[in-house]
């Protein structure tokens, strides 16, 4: 999942709103901010995905490619993005974002609106770009970092409208900081598969959506899938589902993206774990 995917890390949208992308040898790309206050980032214009950034780059080395994909069998099902509160968090700042969430509200809301219409834009020319999409791909960890009432006023509103800008069958939402404060409104928000932290049990996340999401995950990324002998992730995978009475709506993956470094082995040893 999501299948094929044009990836330049944390810059694809960013770099729409004019930030200054950071390409390093061995880690993954970065983007600076672009402002220095909340003021600077609620007065940015909406930029125009099909001609601003990397945005037009990710979806021209997905066309040229797609005859490979479909001769292959396969097919380009998702369209993806970066969440509202991910990107704002980009543009000026991780702290300077969550401090003007509760000292400047109506301009962090003002950020938001302009960002979550850019996302729409983004979400709807992925989808028309290509026939054979049916989902939707959102990444927002931020929303791991909120608070109840924040998530209700400042992520949820948002993150609803991003879900709803294209008719698809899957609506996969990927928040793999704290998972607890989102999972009761991912319901209210669209969403119907859910990735997240591998803090968090598939017992405790299935009890918290009510379960009326399917789940993807949960083996620590680093430690077990990465660091791990291949004993070790196979108890992890036996260890995980353990707890549930029934295996319903689970998709096994690890709780988080898949980490550099993952062997052969690792792998195999998850699949035939899942599999028995």
């Amino acid at each position: 999942l999501p299948g094929f995917w044009s990836e330049f890390g944390m810059c694809t949208e960013p770099s729409a709103f004019g930030v200054k992308c950071i390409w390093h040898e061995d880690e993954f790309p970065f983007a600076e901010p672009v402002a220095t206050s909340i003021a600077e980032a609620a007065a940015l214009p909406k930029p125009d995905c099909r001609t601003c950034g990397l945005p037009p780059f990710v979806l021209k080395r997905l066309q040229h490619h797609e005859a490979q994909i479909r001769d292959a069998g396969h097919a380009i099902r998702f369209a993806i993005a970066r969440g509202p509160l991910n990107v704002a968090s980009f543009l000026m700042g991780s702290t300077e974002f969550m401090m003007a969430l509760k000292l400047e509200p109506d301009k962090a809301h003002a950020l938001l609106r302009t960002v979550t219409d850019f996302l729409v834009d983004w979400l709807q020319y992925q989808a028309g770009a290509f026939e054979t999409v049916d989902g939707i791909l959102i990444l927002d960890d931020i929303v791991g970092f909120l608070g109840d009432d924040d998530c209700r006023e400042f992520a949820l509103p948002y993150l609803k409208e991003c879900f709803e800008a294209v008719d698809a069958t899957v609506r996969f939402f990927h928040n793999d900081a704290q998972g607890k404060v989102c999972a009761p409104h991912l319901p209210e928000i669209g969403v119907n598969l859910f990735n997240f932290a591998f803090e968090h049990s598939l017992a405790e996340m299935r009890e918290w959506t009510g379960g009326q999401v399917a789940l993807l995950g949960n083996i620590p990324p680093r430690d077990v899938l990465a660091a791990g002998t291949p004993e070790q992730v196979a108890q992890c995978v036996t260890d995980t589902l353990a707890p549930l009475d029934d295996t319903a709506g689970i998709i096994l993956s690890c709780g988080g993206g898949m980490p550099p470094g993952v062997s052969t082995e690792n792998i195999q040893a998850f699949l035939t774990a899942a599999g028995s």
